[in-house]
């Protein structure tokens, strides 16, 4: 029963990570009485990233106090679609986050563009490749905008982020060669806001390494600043001081950008925005003709069911959570692997890891417990389609790169293969080794596939009742080949770098997805945008195609994953829908394509 209906709002957004912070940014400013609901508490730096307590290992990265409390709300996962999904009792393999800020609050700083092939993949491999070239079963497609399109949403982003960088091209003006900058990288229409952030001994040892081998090192592209800033909002950042607590954690010197510190000091300002936190969605009410939205129902601190009419519902909430408040609610049909119809839950997809640890001798100090969360040198040799794929006969690419992020003393130790699990031989490998290791990552494109997909679960309910999220969820044999190529390559780096020994993390051939070790919190999918609502969930403006005034930003929308990290492009993909929000629909509501 509805305890209560609030005054309508012209937006009601749901969730406040980066997407529903943008998108209240900008329709605020638009003039429209924007209502956030959050359904995690209040954050900020002030309290949760207050110093020294901020740098609390066992409570944050351990006890995982920012991310998503399982116990009431969680997700089932199984392997194939004849296996019983099971819930996802205890964080591992992904950490969604909970609380004002969202994964914005708690995620490293790596900021990325996209490569522009990523945005057409499908065209792009038919078009080179041959259709055959595509794996059966294999449902990759275009997004359905360019990057000539993004291209200013993504400059914006930057300058809201204070993302420190270096450019290869400026307008068609080569600036990067021998300062950093990345071969590959698309035109730019200006510079990055800040410069790159400084090289750790282990970042300018890979770098070197890579550049023996004819590689293109790069500086990471970092949303951690490299200098005081301020942004285009208003809002102030503090040089980054490599503290090495950036993933996990609420940054405490206002380094790392976030909705909270980014975003939320401008829109307090507004008279006509407000967040309400505690505020659980349970579902999107739809007109009588389900053809329209007129709001959300949520419960609130209290446990009470509270209605907010609005003429604009945006949901905004993590990936999964806006796939599964989209089928709690009725908008758009139901993806059926079966027969491959339907859209909502269709391209669920993952990242595609692999990782290796080098160590030194103990002349080499690579000191890790110093770092920054988006600092480090990169090559995009074997990213996108920047290699011919022909010979190798797999689909996707990897940025491979040493970002030392900070190795803390509880999680952080690696050790050689055949080290002591235990005792005080452990002790002395831990001794021997901590300040002489550099790890190593790829962080690879996943693909999508047609049984790879997100659906209501028949048996298990959360705390209010209502179905959890089934995840189907396994690697395939273009997922393996991709990641042990790359991790062969990344090796021959490793080795030019001259360390004492290896060790290498890559997936075998019939290795299933494993929920235990963390891989990355980059999901996608579920609602991906195109051209084509028979593919899609949502249009190239990121707008419903059945409920033309529920818009779903997010990582939702990628029809697979990227090889970059996915914060940059979400960034540019919620900037282009608020563009036509504001230009477009509030001139003519109705469907934008």
């Amino acid at each position: 029963m509805v305890y209560s209906r609030m005054k309508k709002a012209d937006v009601v957004i749901v969730g406040f990570g980066w997407a529903g912070a943008i998108l209240a940014k900008e329709l605020t400013e638009a003039g429209l009485n924007v209502v956030a609901l959050e359904r995690g508490p209040m954050r900020d730096t002030a309290t949760d990233g207050a110093y020294p307590q901020a740098l609390d290992e066992l409570t944050y990265n351990i006890r995982r106090k920012l991310f998503q409390d399982m116990s009431r709300e969680t997700v089932t996962i199984r392997h194939g679609v004849n296996d019983t999904a099971l819930p996802y009792r205890q964080l591992g393999a992904f950490l969604p986050g909970t609380g004002v800020g969202g994964a914005g609050l708690h995620w490293s700083g790596v900021h990325f563009r996209v490569d522009p092939v990523e945005l057409r993949l499908r065209t792009h491999y038919e078009e080179r490749y041959g259709k055959r070239f595509l794996p059966e079963g294999l449902t990759i497609q275009d997004f359905g905008v360019s990057y000539e399109e993004l291209e200013p949403h993504f400059d914006f982003a930057e300058k809201v982020f204070g993302t420190s960088g270096t450019a290869w091209t400026v307008a068609g003006r080569k600036v990067g060669k021998g300062k950093g900058g990345n071969f590959f990288a698309a035109d730019r229409s200006h510079d990055f806001p800040l410069p790159a952030q400084k090289r750790t001994v282990s970042a300018q040892r890979f770098g070197d390494a890579a550049a023996q081998l004819g590689y293109h090192p790069y500086d990471l592209p970092s949303a951690n600043a490299s200098g005081p800033y301020t942004n285009p909002y208003g809002c102030q950042m503090g040089p980054c001081n490599f503290c090495g607590y950036c993933s996990g954690y609420a940054c405490y010197n206002y380094s790392k950008a976030s909705p909270n510190v980014n975003v939320l000091p401008a829109l307090r300002q507004a008279p006509n925005f407000e967040l309400r936190t505690q505020a659980h969605v349970l579902r999107v009410n739809l007109a009588t003709d389900r053809r329209t939205a007129t709001g959300v129902t949520y419960m609130d601190a209290q446990g009470r069911e509270v209605e907010q009419p609005a003429d604009i519902v945006v949901i905004a909430a993590f990936q999964f959570h806006n796939v599964r408040l989209m089928l709690l609610s009725g908008i758009g049909k139901p993806y059926d692997p079966a027969t491959g119809l339907g859209t909502v839950g269709r391209n669920f997809s993952y990242q595609n890891m692999a990782t290796i640890k080098a160590f030194f001798d103990k002349d080499v100090h690579a000191n890790p417990f110093i770092g920054a969360g988006g600092a480090g040198v990169a090559i995009d040799d074997f990213n996108a389609d920047h290699f011919d794929h022909g010979p190798v006969g797999f689909v996707g690419g990897s940025p491979m790169w040493v970002n030392q992020a900070g190795a803390k003393p509880i999680s952080g130790i690696a050790l050689p293969d055949g080290s002591p699990a235990w005792g005080s031989a452990w002790k002395q490998a831990v001794a021997d080794n901590y300040l002489h290791t550099v790890s190593m990552d790829a962080h690879g494109a996943h693909m999508s596939y047609r049984d790879n997909y997100l659906s209501l679960d028949p048996t298990y309910k959360d705390a209010w009742g209502l179905p959890l999220l089934r995840m189907t969820l396994d690697w395939k044999d273009n997922d393996i080949r991709m990641t042990r190529f790359m991790a062969q390559k990344m090796r021959a780096v490793a080795e030019a770098m001259g360390p004492r020994s290896i060790r290498v993390s890559v997936k075998n051939f019939g290795q299933h997805f494993d929920t235990v070790g963390y891989q990355t919190t980059h999901l996608n999918g579920g609602a991906v945008m195109g051209t084509d609502p028979r593919t899609s969930a949502v249009n190239r403006y990121l707008q419903s195609w059945d409920v033309h005034n529920v818009f779903v930003p997010g990582a939702s929308a990628f029809p697979q994953g990227l090889g970059y990290n996915p914060t940059g492009l979400v960034a540019a993909l919620t900037y282009w829908s608020a563009k036509a929000i504001r230009e477009r629909y509030l001139r003519q509501p109705g469907p934008l394509a």
